[in-house]
């Protein structure tokens, strides 16, 4: 199933993709008048009713399908309560950009207002000169959790979906705290959809691709992680409870514009649009302005 967030009529509701019909969770009343009509914590908790009145909607309701229609797309989780980052967890990209392999994952935090949706304009900050991109792998946590084990971690998640890391080099390199750089307006787009567990066997086995303007820059395979997402998810949830709508974005791999040489250096500028694809995810798909 893929489920996300999409702007019909003005409004953000939850839909799922079917094919290429889009059934509105709103044309299940005895559902979005319990949980809601667009995609948190509330409905990815109860993913097992959801599942089956998809089903229902889909044979039961076709005045609710909306069949090859152009939609705005909104960010695949409203209001997360945390977007957790994985940083240098491939050893190409920590390669090119001349640092160390961790020994454990490096991790820090974007914020709501860096969401955006596939298709939304990401408008560049006055204050850096040096925009970059990073396409990563997604995860939306589906049970509450701590202490997971390893061997369990999977069964946490609701599903996966395709993210930018964009990031300010100049701001984040600015002090030792990487904050600055990552959490800026629409830092973190995120989607089209979510893809639910049941259809992606493993998520090490996913090819991951990245162009700029139509030029691939970013071509590789969630199998060279350092620290796969079961890993990320039992060290994380060591430290942290995990609830359902968490996001954690797993890292990016070799091929972003700082791992270039000096003077090969052409950042982000406006006009720009940035294509990450991971297989059997989607395409997510940003402009800068």
């Amino acid at each position: 199933m893929r489920i996300g967030n999409v702007r019909i009529g003005g409004k953000v509701q939850a839909a799922v993709e079917i094919k290429d019909t889009l059934v509105p969770l709103s044309e299940v009343k005895s559902f979005s008048q319990k949980y809601g009509n667009v995609v948190t914590d509330d409905i990815i908790g109860n993913y097992e009713m959801l599942s089956s009145e998809v089903d229902f909607i889909h044979q039961e309701s076709p005045s609710g399908k909306l069949k090859n229609v152009k939609v705005q797309h909104a960010p695949v989780v409203l209001k997360p309560q945390k977007i957790i980052c994985v940083g240098l967890n491939y050893r190409s990209h920590v390669a090119e950009t001349k640092d160390k392999i961790p020994e454990s994952p490096v991790l820090f935090s974007k914020y709501a207002n860096s969401l955006a949706g596939s298709g939304e304009s990401i408008p560049i900050p006055h204050e850096t000169k040096q925009l970059d991109y990073e396409g990563e792998l997604g995860i939306v946590i589906g049970r509450k959790g701590s202490y997971i084990r390893e061997s369990d971690a999977l069964e946490y998640v609701f599903g996966y979906f395709v993210g930018n890391d964009i990031s300010a080099r100049d701001l984040q390199f600015k002090t030792s705290q990487w904050l600055l750089g990552k959490s800026g307006e629409g830092f973190y787009p995120c989607g089209p959809f979510i893809t639910t567990k049941d259809e992606i066997g493993d998520p090490q086995k996913l090819f991951i691709k990245t162009e700029v303007n139509g030029e691939v820059r970013q071509n590789s395979d969630t199998s060279y992680m350092i620290f796969s997402c079961s890993y990320l998810i039992s060290y994380i949830s060591r430290f942290m409870t995990l609830y359902p709508g968490d996001i954690i974005s797993t890292g990016t791999p070799e091929g972003v514009i700082l791992g270039m040489p000096e003077e090969r250096r052409v950042w982000i500028r406006k006009g720009d649009r940035v294509t990450v694809e991971i297989e059997g995810i989607g395409i997510l798909e940003n402009t800068f302005s």
